[in-house]
């Protein structure tokens, strides 16, 4: 990672060249790039294979075994395709993530989910243990330890359908598999989400606002930490790598006793 300018690994998934995420995406970079190295990883234009397949497993090709072990193999003997491994040199070097996508069917876009499948592999993003204490080094430990992610994410819906009692769920819980089951698990830190909401319907006025809202947001990224950080497992809130202990915040079972409470 950059001892001097930090290195921002932007991953961008959105189809459309002149859609309103192109103009944030456009905007973003452009502000980062005043004083951040950027690499950029446009999915779509790049033409990113997201389905994980025999080339992802090593050679020879079609041999027996775990995925995941395979692709532990294969990552340490430097079998792993080129456009995998290009995109894992990206993430190595970087001190911020930024990944930005619309919300469809309350998810990000099968190309994102298949880049998160083939890159993250077992070896290179997660998979070591502490040797004193046996833990997986994973949930804010591990390879990709010591970066944030900032995840920009742009809804069809307002904030009270997709809101804490919204009848399309919250989005802090309904990104959680994103959040803390792969960039937290793999060590990196999310701050908290940035978010557009009604975004199908915003006027020129409205899209200036929102790449403006945006553009402050990232001004002031060096200084920013989550306001409601995840639990380490390192720090013995769960009875091993399971569940939560039944002393912490008893009686709950949302998706928010994971993080930190704030006094």
């Amino acid at each position: 990672m950059s001892a001097s300018r930090p290195t921002v690994h932007w991953i961008y998934a959105h189809p459309q060249e002149k859609s309103f995420n192109a103009r944030l995406f456009r905007d973003g970079v452009d502000a980062l790039s005043r004083d951040h190295d950027i690499e950029i990883s446009d999915l779509y234009a790049q033409g990113f294979d997201p389905v994980l397949a025999g080339p992802d497993l090593g050679e020879p090709l079609g041999r027996e075994g775990n995925v995941v072990d395979l692709m532990d193999e294969a990552y340490a003997a430097g079998q792993l395709p080129p456009d995998v491994t290009e995109e894992q040199r990206k993430l190595a070097a970087a001190d911020l993530v930024v990944l930005q996508f619309p919300l469809w069917w309350y998810g990000p876009p099968a190309i994102l989910k298949g880049w998160l499948d083939r890159v993250l592999t077992s070896g290179f993003a997660y998979g070591p243990s502490d040797p004193e204490t046996g833990l997986p080094l994973r949930y804010g430990e591990g390879t990709l330890a010591g970066r944030r992610a900032l995840v920009i994410v742009t809804a069809g819906e307002d904030e009270r359908s997709i809101g804490e009692r919204g009848v399309s769920g919250d989005l802090d819980s309904l990104l959680f598999p994103l959040t803390h089951g792969t960039l937290w698990y793999t060590g990196i830190e999310p701050l908290d989400l940035h978010v557009v909401h009604d975004a199908d319907g915003l006027d020129a006025a409205d899209i200036d606002r929102e790449s403006a809202r945006l553009v402050e947001r990232l001004a002031g990224l060096r200084d920013e930490s989550p306001s409601s950080p995840y639990r380490r497992l390192r720090d013995g809130d769960y009875h091993g790598t399971r569940a939560l202990r039944a002393d912490l915040l008893p009686g709950r079972t949302d998706l928010g006793i994971h993080r930190v409470p704030v006094d």
